[in-house]
């Protein structure tokens, strides 16, 4: 058994290959799903998936890994060799991806002078020390080893980067001294610039082109960067775009089925190809990422649908049946088989049983760090999330003007449990008046990270910490002494619902919903909630907010059960929300914004 990058093509077993890929994402996707998504990309035509692998979530501390549920990235590999598919695998410590950071770790931002994606001595010592938990898990499943694993990826789209080839040889090197010796590749966007940069032909690894139109156009390019270096390789589009990801505030992005089949086409009579997304699956949690423009973020939505062949819930697209038809037209396509499909159903509508407002409830489910000056919370090692930031001062007027400095991303200002005011990052600085009494009142401050940025300059940005830097200002003086609560959505069922209910504060609902027969895939509607998260079962689903595009959040079935399940709702904007109401489709709201 063998694999080799030829001068024109992949060679499998000494014949020409032509890798047929689709993206799937493990940790978008529940691992009772995995088996389904992947049967669903075979059955398509494809005879290879494509996963990043998120460091961010296999070392969620400095001094914690993590490799169980959405993190089993060997019973993935497991799965996918099971149904005979081959792998590419891309574990490198950036992947972009719309993924929080783009897959870097945020404790890595309380490291003095590191230098992120740099030949730096610092830097990639925690990236071997990660690689030193995380290669030996997967090495095994190498195509050398008897495995699935083609090929594995040195670093992603560095072209957009930077252009240290000591730092790309130095991940190398360290993918290397753990074990793989399988090919390994470059992916870059397929104009001259980037592939100079982020490629490393000079050393014979395999450059590959990232683009989702102009087939031709953007083949001819890579082409003719391999003939500027008198080499000869097989072309392959590692990510070939056939949806787009969203934005909050923004259109939901589409693309016209017949137009991807028609550039697909044009691609594989000539390449290989890795359609991104296969299915873009969920960003749980808190880890969606963050686009910028100039001085603006631009947090993504919780949906990862991408406009794929399958949708974000595991339904099939115009896209898949098509491209099912024109896949099965290559003879090293996998057969064509018809998909499995979803089984969605839209629960009865169910009432809130118990609420509370966060204030009432803060001290059982937060870490509490007092400080004379507010910290991050990087500093205070809470990365994702939320961060209350309360103060008692003494004013000896009426009115005084407070100004908070260097906070991000979003700022709500309690006065007394009253809210005075929402601060996005263009406002936070502004002035706020506060009307006090003579004496001593509470400043409560709930600021809220909504996504690193994961591409580009703003990698690098003060903006990528979180909660509040420099302070807060009170008439014209840092105000000192602050109380810092770290808010732990793991200690839930810590939440006192006896305490006191104030619907116009952020709060607590729970809801209960009860199954009496397996349980099925439903959408959470979330178009009458204000902005907040879920939390169904302990899960985390992700961010809510109704400003849209997506009014919804994905539920699926493996994280519900037989019986009871608790179901609770973190309602941010003073929205008191009586009933949970369920669909069996998901929910948009039309926008007539433009996409930045």
């Amino acid at each position: 058994m063998q694999f080799e990058i030829g001068q024109k093509d992949f060679l499998l077993n000494g014949k020409p290959f032509k890798i047929i890929s689709g993206a799937v994402h493990y940790f978008r996707i529940v691992p009772e799903y995995w088996y389904k998504t992947l049967y669903n990309l075979k059955a398509m035509g494809c005879n290879t998936v494509e996963t990043y692998v998120a460091w961010n979530l296999h070392q969620p501390q400095s001094d914690q890994f993590n490799f169980s549920k959405r993190a089993d990235l060997p019973k993935f590999l497991q799965i996918s060799q099971e149904l005979g598919l081959y792998v590419i695998l891309r574990p490198t410590p950036y992947i972009c991806a719309e993924w929080e950071f783009g897959g870097l770790p945020a404790w890595l931002l309380n490291i003095p002078n590191i230098r992120l994606r740099q030949n730096d001595p610092i830097f990639l010592a925690q990236v071997d020390r990660y690689f030193s938990r995380l290669l030996p898990r997967v090495t095994p499943y190498q195509f050398t080893q008897g495995g699935n694993i083609l090929m594995m990826q040195i670093e992603n789209e560095y072209g957009s980067f930077g252009n240290d080839k000591d730092y790309l040889r130095a991940i190398k090197a360290l993918i290397q001294k753990y074990g793989v010796n399988v090919p390994l590749f470059t992916s870059d966007g397929a104009w001259q610039n980037a592939l100079e940069a982020g490629a490393l032909i000079e050393d014979d690894i395999l450059p590959t082109g990232n683009f989702g139109s102009r087939s031709n156009q953007n083949l001819d390019e890579l082409q003719r960067y391999f003939d500027n270096h008198n080499k000869s390789y097989p072309l392959m589009c590692m990510e070939f775009w056939d949806g787009w990801f969203n934005r909050w505030k923004e259109p939901v992005i589409t693309r016209d089925a017949q137009d991807l089949v028609d550039c697909t086409k044009e691609l594989l009579d000539r390449a290989s190809i890795n359609f991104y997304m296969f299915q873009g699956g969920t960003n749980f949690g808190f880890l969606n990422g963050c686009s910028a423009r100039l001085d603006t973020d631009l947090p993504q939505v919780t949906s990862y649908d991408y406009d794929a062949p399958v949708r974000e819930w595991g339904e099939p697209s115009e896209k898949y049946y098509l491209l099912q038809k024109l896949l099965a037209t290559y003879p090293d396509a996998s057969q064509i088989k018809n998909p499995i499909l979803p089984q969605i159903t839209a629960y009865p509508a169910i009432s809130v049983e118990q609420e509370v407002s966060l204030f009432s409830t803060l001290d059982t489910i937060s870490k509490r760090h007092d400080s004379p000056f507010t910290q991050t919370m990087e500093t205070l090692e809470h990365y994702y999330g939320y961060m209350l930031y309360r103060a008692k001062p003494i004013s000896h007027s009426g009115e005084i003007k407070l100004r908070i400095y260097q906070c991000r991303d979003r700022v709500q200002v309690f006065n007394d449990h009253q809210k005075v005011a929402t601060q996005y990052q263009h406002e936070i600085g502004n002035d706020i008046m506060l009307q006090t009494p003579n004496g001593q009142f509470q400043l409560d401050l709930l600021v809220e990270n909504m996504g690193r940025v994961n591409y580009g300059g703003k990698l690098l940005a003060p903006t990528q910490h979180k909660g509040i830097g420099a302070g807060a200002i009170l008439d014209l003086h840092f105000h000192t002494g602050w109380e810092q609560y770290a808010i732990d959505f793991e200690k839930l069922d810590q939440i006192d619902f006896l305490g006191k209910q104030d619907p116009q504060t952020p709060s607590f609902y729970q809801f209960n919903l009860t199954i009496e027969d397996e349980p099925k895939d439903t959408f959470i509607d979330t178009s009458k909630l204000g902005k907040g998260i879920i939390i169904v079962n302990g899960e985390n689903l992700g961010r809510y907010w109704n400003e849209g595009p997506t009014c919804y959040l994905y539920l699926p079935a493996p994280l519900l059960h037989k019986g009871k399940n608790q179901i609770i709702v973190f309602e941010t904007e003073g929205v008191r929300p009586t009933e949970l109401t369920f669909s069996d489709k998901p929910i948009y709201k039309q926008l007539n914004t433009k996409n930045l």
